[in-house]
């Protein structure tokens, strides 16, 4: 049970990176305000055209009476509407991520060089457009994987009682699992791990990793505190990728031998 405490501690050391380096919180708010903009725009737009788009789609209701017809029109816009929020929201983080890869890298290697006992941090020697690349086929690959799970967890939303207490909180830490992979990915990407061996160090440390992204999760499914939350769990993400490769063994060990040593 201790790593779930320790998963915790990264996203608190996370943010308070970010809130002792101004200038670095700022740089890394870019992306989330791009994303922000871009979605409102997005949600805008279909709630000016939704009505237009959906009578376009619905021409069998031509010929109904107008009342059942609008009806029928209404409801599928306000669906259409929902759907579209929902997607909003369960694509934020990883498009935020896409759209700020540079920034993201740049964060994530400021803080690898900060924390790193000879001030180097490792950089990747791919071009950018390479990066992103192989960053949205990993995003999706992890976004397919997210969603038949959450597949799963909606059928197993309709079973009495276990639907309505324990699925919620399953959910919060599966998707708590994903959007770790999605933020740990940054600095692994960077010393070259792949997607399946970020799997892999990720579920042989499942409580740290719910430690870190269950808080977070919860936090995001407020609306807008994805973008001021992101700089720092990106700063808290490097930490905990730099634990789970062991990078800082060696330090905590040279340290423990100085206090033994006479």
């Amino acid at each position: 049970m201790r790593d779930l405490g320790v998963g915790f501690g990264y996203l608190f050391k996370g943010q308070r990176w970010v809130a002792r380096h101004g200038r670095q919180y700022g740089f890394g708010l870019i992306p989330g305000l791009i994303t922000l903009v871009l979605y409102v725009g997005l949600l805008v737009s279909l709630a000016v055209w939704g009505a237009d788009l959906v009578a376009w789609a619905t021409p069998f209701a031509d010929d109904w009476s107008q009342t059942w017809a609008d009806v029928v029109r209404v409801a599928f816009t306000v669906l259409l509407w929902a759907a579209a929020l929902l997607a909003a929201v369960l694509t934020f983080t990883a498009m935020t991520l896409l759209i700020g890869q540079p920034f993201y890298e740049a964060l994530s290697e400021r803080v690898d060089r900060d924390v790193s006992p000879d001030g180097t941090a490792a950089v990747s020697d791919l071009p950018l457009l390479r990066e992103l690349w192989i960053s949205a086929r990993d995003s999706l690959r992890v976004m397919v994987r997210a969603a038949l799970w959450g597949l799963l967890l909606f059928c197993c939303g309709f079973v009495p009682v276990v639907g309505q207490t324990a699925v919620p909180v399953i959910g919060l830490f599966v998707t708590g699992f994903f959007l770790t992979e999605e933020l740990t990915a940054v600095a692994l990407q960077r010393r070259d791990v792949r997607l399946r061996e970020r799997l892999r160090l990720l579920r042989s440390r499942k409580l740290l990793v719910w430690g870190f992204g269950a808080p977070l999760a919860a936090c995001f499914l407020v609306p807008f505190v994805a973008v001021f939350l992101m700089p720092g769990a990106v700063a808290g993400a490097t930490l905990m990728a730099r634990d789970l490769l062991g990078e800082d063994e060696p330090a905590r060990d040279a340290a423990t031998l100085d206090l033994t040593t006479p």
